[in-house]
């Protein structure tokens, strides 16, 4: 059960030794705080009246689930007795995860010099990270939205303390930022001006089929009246690939190329708009390492492939439609442009690098954006890098 605001103000007294005070920089600096304009989106089941089979596999594809609500099914890591506790640094603190007819908790548990136990629990109200590399929480107090120190590791298959959140502390007050919001849902609306208020009704999980079409609903209203195909119809929604090559690569930079600075307040940017307008992105030097984590589209145009083919976008290798989680089907695309037998490996190796391309020439790499730990170990996932090259040092497995 939640703590009661007298029990927190206690907690915050306890546990300076912990980590309580533990505000972070905002990750971006917002030059308004406005509510963005009320835009007409209708609804991935208004889409889906025409669109069934694309919405099928959508949605059991990552970016349907980056953000979802609550629930056995949506929630990666374990409540088990004996697997939901995260020992940490300090002897006098662990967490325990907890699940009952109230919701799904974190709860931290200090263990006092005079032998008594302080603890706060926090209920899971957010779930952000479809799973695939692993899970963080957020939690309501009021309107103020947090991150939960608590997440979850999906290769180790453990709870591990949140990025951010130093290890032996039992801090809760990291503020969610909009930006981050921004990638992680279809749409939310700010409560009041400071920076971690939202209307917890607003806010919608996943991202919508609108997140990349813009918003639906006058080309629903063409469709119904008339259900055949049309021009009128066509061009009352933004197909992302129908764009100049810019304008489709800006649709997928909104969150694969970095925080940015806004320049406007969030979710003003729709498909098809300069995202310039919206978002500054610092220029990285030549030289300087791109961290493959938020630098997708920054790496892809650096990749001699990109620079040698006008045509060359994001969709040019992914489907968004689709679940793609097979490396060796992308093959195809490359050798779309390449021979097998151009490859230095080929002399050596044959044929048994016909389906290899992403593993040599878009080697997985470590993030350092996203550092976690437990029991006073450092974890950092490796994702795919998107600069498309020749590695030497990638070796087969």
């Amino acid at each position: 059960m939640p703590a009661k605001k007298s029990h927190r103000l206690s907690w915050q007294r306890a546990s300076r030794r912990f980590g309580r005070g533990l505000l972070l920089q905002p990750c971006l600096l917002l030059l308004a705080q406005a509510e963005a304009p009320v835009k007409t989106y209708v609804g991935d089941a208004a889409c889906a009246e025409c669109h069934q089979e694309k919405s099928a596999t959508y949605h059991r594809t990552a970016h349907a689930s980056t953000s979802s609500h609550p629930s056995q099914a949506s929630i990666g890591g374990s409540f088990e007795p004996g697997r939901n506790i995260l020992s940490t640094a300090s002897a006098d603190l662990h967490f325990e995860m907890e699940a009952n007819e109230k919701g799904f908790f974190q709860t931290a548990k200090i263990k006092l010099p005079d032998g008594r136990t302080l603890f706060r629990s926090e209920r899971i109200d957010v779930v952000i990270g479809s799973g695939r590399k692993g899970q963080t929480y957020l939690f309501w107090d009021g309107d103020q939205l947090f991150e939960l120190p608590v997440s979850y590791w999906t290769e180790g298959g453990k709870w591990v303390n949140s990025p951010s959140y130093p290890d032996g502390s039992a801090s809760f007050e990291r503020p969610v930022h909009p930006r981050c919001l921004e990638c992680h849902l279809s749409s939310f609306a700010s409560a009041t001006p400071p920076i971690n208020f939202f209307k917890p009704a607003s806010l919608i999980m996943g991202l919508s089929c609108e997140k990349c079409h813009g918003p639906g609903s006058e080309h629903v209203a063409r469709a119904r009246a008339n259900p055949a195909p049309t021009p009128a119809s066509a061009s009352a929604i933004v197909n992302p690939a129908k764009l100049p090559r810019e304008r489709q690569i800006e649709v997928c930079a909104l969150c694969h190329a970095g925080i940015g600075t806004s320049q406007t307040p969030p979710l003003s940017f729709v498909p098809g708009d300069s995202l310039a307008r919206h978002l500054v992105f610092e220029k990285a030097k030549p030289e300087a390492r791109i961290d493959a984590h938020s630098g997708q589209v920054q790496l892809l145009e650096r990749s001699k492939c990109y620079q040698a083919s006008p045509a060359m976008t994001c969709a040019t290798c992914h489907d968004v439609h689709q679940p793609q989680r097979d490396l060796a089907a992308f093959a195809p695309r490359c050798l779309g442009c390449h021979k097998v037998e151009q490859c230095r490996k080929f002399p050596a190796l044959g044929h048994r690098i016909d389906r290899q391309c992403i593993t040599c020439h878009m080697p997985a790499e470590i993030t350092e954006q996203i550092i976690s730990s437990a029991n006073g170990q450092s974890m950092q996932p490796k994702v795919r890098s998107h600069r498309i090259a020749v590695y030497p040092e990638i070796e087969l497995p």
